[in-house]
């Protein structure tokens, strides 16, 4: 398989670690393994205490498929294949696409949704999140008239990334009704769940209610842990599941010991890790907002319905681009310009989920004074 660069683990790898200041992080400040080990049960304990480091089952740990088994209404645990996120990216794409099938993906989204089918030999129509009245929107009306009778997968991510849009009630379930009467399967990005900010926009999730949705999930974003390499795909569609297995043999075969009992642990404490983390969202919202009100000649802001990340505007006439590489050269502050998701207008994505946020925003303001 010949592909592209990942434009956005690439523009990462350049900055990441040299910025002093990181405001472009999609996911939540991350504990520490102490802070995590503490938050054990007296079996996670003993697990972590006496595990030995030798290979791992291939499904995952079965204690810690339980716990996801928890986080769903009618998954069970052998409908649930534990590995990396973006592995559960890669593993589902080739297992569901064949060179010539057609799919539907978000727009802007994680390059690796349209990049790896683009790179099997896949046609691919991209679904734009559009702003409308300074909000986030989508068109099922879009979605309607482009499905083709070659149309094999449509993939969403609800929180989405990077705008934290969310759709109706009634959209959501339409989306899903679409797929269900065109034969078409889902994949649904949920790496955000849980980031919801209103109870009203936290649906069921994709794998409970339709036999064949593949829900991607994982603790990277919502529960600040992705250096854990955790994640999983859950699907009713018990077919999909055992052909992703056979797949992850010529991947990571298994997953690290060490990373599944602390997933476990996670899991556990969801609630409170949960409650953390949309905490700090919240207040940095505000944060974010009061200097964006102070300089409304530069920036517009537009609201999110969930996840740690936001999309605002630029509005000034310079370029995201160049705002972002002044920023980074000047301050030693990154931001992430739409460029990087091939989006063509003139955004920023902004990161939530930090603690050193307020700090941040100062040293941008210090910026905009003097720029």
């Amino acid at each position: 398989m010949k592909i592209d660069d990942f434009n956005l683990e690439r523009y990462f790898a350049k900055y990441e670690f040299k910025a002093r200041h990181l405001l472009s992080s999609s996911d939540c400040e991350s504990l520490k393994v102490s802070e995590l080990i503490n938050r054990a049960d007296p079996e996670c304990l003993s697990l972590w205490r006496n595990l030995k480091l030798g290979y791992t089952e291939t499904k995952g740990h079965i204690l810690l498929r339980e716990e996801i088994s928890n986080l769903y209404n009618y998954i069970k645990t052998e409908d649930i294949l534990v590995m990396a996120p973006e592995e559960g990216i890669f593993i589902t794409l080739n297992i569901i696409l064949n060179p010539g099938d057609h799919l539907i993906v978000l727009d802007p989204s994680y390059q690796s949704l349209s990049e790896i089918p683009k790179a099997i030999g896949c046609e691919v129509t991209r679904w734009p999140v559009s702003l409308k009245n300074n909000q986030w929107s989508l068109d099922i009306n879009f979605l309607k008239k482009n499905i083709k009778k070659n149309t094999k997968l449509l993939i969403i991510n609800f929180p989405h990334n990077p705008t934290g849009f969310i759709p109706e009630k009634n959209d959501f379930i339409n989306i899903i009704d679409i797929a269900r009467k065109n034969k078409i399967y889902l994949f649904s990005d949920e790496m955000y769940r849980y980031l919801e900010f209103s109870g009203s926009y936290f649906y069921e999730s994709v794998c409970d209610i339709y036999e064949n949705g593949i829900v991607l999930s994982g603790l990277s974003k919502s529960f600040g842990l992705p250096g854990l390499r955790i994640g999983w795909l859950a699907s009713k569609n018990k077919e999909l599941i055992k052909k992703s297995e056979k797949f992850k043999d010529y991947t990571t075969i298994c997953n690290s010991a060490l990373s599944e009992i602390m997933g476990i642990i996670a899991i556990r404490s969801k609630d409170q890790i949960i409650r953390r983390n949309l905490d700090l969202i919240r207040l940095n919202m505000l944060h974010i907002k009061d200097i964006f009100t102070k300089h409304e000649n530069f920036f517009r802001w537009i609201e999110t319905k969930g996840s740690s990340v936001a999309f605002p505007l630029l509005t000034e006439r310079i370029s995201a681009d160049d705002f972002c590489k002044k920023l980074i050269e000047q301050k030693s502050i990154m931001l992430l310009p739409a460029s990087i998701f091939n989006y063509s207008g003139n955004h920023f994505r902004v990161g939530l989920g930090r603690k050193n946020f307020k700090e941040i925003i100062v040293e941008l303001e210090s910026f905009l004074s003097e720029f």
